[in-house]
């Protein structure tokens, strides 16, 4: 059991630090979300093409982009480690403001901020997640569904994400409503994914035996 499961109490920034570096949680609210198990091939291939077309867009620019794993603090910067409450590992984060970048962390909120969803995150992804970094104030907001090839845009307007803008594979491009000459190839993001190889012997459904 690990140590975040071993304390039921409200976390903050200070106990998060002391946790096992082999454990990845999450903290939102005071609240601990274990990031286990690690992510399925399709999440990670569909990662990893993002972070190139986004990193090659923003490559001699002003704006860092940084991939999990990546601590994001959501807390001002005066915030001591016993007054936070949530620590955040998004799959991919683009920070424009060079006084949000520590040495060991993203403090505040990001420009831009992508989840990638895999079935367990789901819920937490546009749920919790999505309410957190509304309250932050992150301009833009992705989840992106690898086995769906769709992708929800959230925008802050007002202070508030209010419903979606959804694209998918049929869409071709979208672009970015924070960083308009940033463009996303859909069909690119979403080529072909990496299958399991079968070994003599496997069944999968529809097999007859």
């Amino acid at each position: 059991m690990g140590l975040a499961e071993e304390l039921p109490r409200c976390f903050t920034y200070a106990d998060y630090r002391r946790w096992p570096d082999e454990e990845r949680w999450e903290l939102i609210d005071g609240e601990a979300w274990d990031m286990s198990p690690a992510p399925s091939l399709v999440h990670q291939a569909v990662s990893m093409r993002l972070s190139l077309m986004i990193g090659g867009h923003f490559h001699g620019r002003d704006c860092q982009v940084f991939a999990s794993p990546v601590d994001v603090v959501l807390a001002p910067p005066e915030a001591g480690d016993d007054e936070i409450d949530t620590v955040v590992q998004p799959d991919l984060v683009v920070v424009c403001d060079g006084e949000k970048l520590r040495e060991s962390h993203v403090r505040g909120a990001p420009e831009l901020v992508v989840e990638i969803i895999s079935p367990s995150t789901a819920r937490k992804d546009e749920g919790v997640k999505r309410d957190r970094y509304e309250r932050a104030g992150v301009p833009e907001y992705w989840v992106v569904y690898p086995v769906e090839r769709v992708v929800h845009r959230y925008r802050l307007e007002g202070g508030r994400y209010g419903a979606p803008g959804v694209v998918g594979l049929e869409d071709g491009t979208f672009t970015s409503s924070r960083f308009p000459d940033l463009e996303v190839d859909l069909p690119e993001l979403f080529a072909a994914e990496p299958e399991p190889r079968r070994r003599p012997g496997d069944t999968v459904a529809g097999d007859k035996g």
